[in-house]
């Protein structure tokens, strides 16, 4: 089912993904910088009807890219607000991958009454900002997915394709879960055939990106935030490198408090963390504890 909840600048497209008793306890989970809410989709089956899970493609991603501007991850916290006043929900349990963590964790120190516990999954850990331009940082950080951003594929066949090469995600298209990756890939693509492409935009993008590197308060609010919190991280990287982008420590030198709770998600990389299953039945976990 999928609502439609209005937000500044239009209407924000919000997933419920699977199905929960009345009275659940509510989660919201939060996707990363060009992904969508089916990223979800296999954490929704290992959570098994037991939560309320809500997961909005984002402003400028997927159903919800006709949403107009301001961007930036201020803009995203008060859009989590804005489904949980749609939703009548007091508080709830945000879930965020990658910069979605940085959304859980800025809408915890912005709207601390409005979250339960956070659970975070590869980010949402504030480093100090990079000296020099920002965006070419952003450049070596999420260069190649911006670059897909501007490319055209004659057909949804040919967009899975061009994933099979990826070298962290291309191997889970033939994976026991290579259907749930595959849904989540096809649900970022907008056009006709002949000019499929990324229905993400590509300003938004960028004022998001801009904002996880460089933004004080997004930087520090985890750190200062009173929200209790998991944190997992995955081993491997974006391309699947041995070297992810959160270590030990790296996690101890950002100086959490003692309300994060750490949990290493494994051998998996920063995309699989979400559909591998030994990584998922960890967030269900962590999930299913912070209830």
């Amino acid at each position: 089912m999928t609502l439609g909840v209005a937000v500044d600048g239009g209407t924000l497209a919000v997933h419920e993904l699977g199905h929960a008793p009345a009275g659940s306890p509510v989660v919201m989970a939060l996707h990363g910088i060009t992904a969508n809410a089916l990223a979800f989709g296999a954490v929704a089956q290992a959570l098994n009807g037991d939560v309320r899970l809500l997961a909005p493609d984002l402003r400028g991603r997927a159903d919800s890219r006709s949403v107009r501007g301001p961007w930036g991850l201020a803009a995203h916290a008060a859009d989590v607000v804005a489904v949980l006043d749609a939703a009548r929900v007091e508080h709830a349990i945000l879930l965020g991958h990658s910069m979605g963590a940085y959304v859980a964790a800025l809408t915890a120190y912005l709207h601390p009454s409005r979250v339960s516990s956070l659970v975070l999954v590869d980010g949402g850990v504030g480093f100090p900002a990079p000296e020099g331009d920002i965006d070419e940082a952003l450049e070596k950080v999420i260069g190649p997915a911006m670059t897909r951003l501007s490319m055209t594929f004659p057909d949804d066949d040919a967009y899975l394709d061009f994933w099979r090469e990826h070298p962290a995600i291309g191997p889970g298209l033939s994976a026991p879960y290579g259907d749930l990756l595959a849904a989540y890939l096809r649900h970022d693509l907008v056009g006709r055939d002949g000019e499929r492409r990324s229905s993400c935009v590509l300003d938004a993008v960028r004022a998001d990106g801009a904002d996880v590197l460089a933004d004080p308060v997004v930087l520090r609010s985890l750190r200062e935030g009173t929200a209790p919190a998991t944190l997992l991280y995955a081993a491997r990287g974006l391309m699947n490198e041995p070297q992810g982008l959160l270590d030990a420590d790296r996690i101890a030198a950002a100086e959490l408090p003692a309300t994060v709770r750490i949990l290493p998600a494994g051998g998996v990389n920063h995309y699989t963390v979400l559909f591998e299953p030994q990584a998922v039945r960890l967030i269900a976990y962590a999930v299913g504890t912070s209830v």
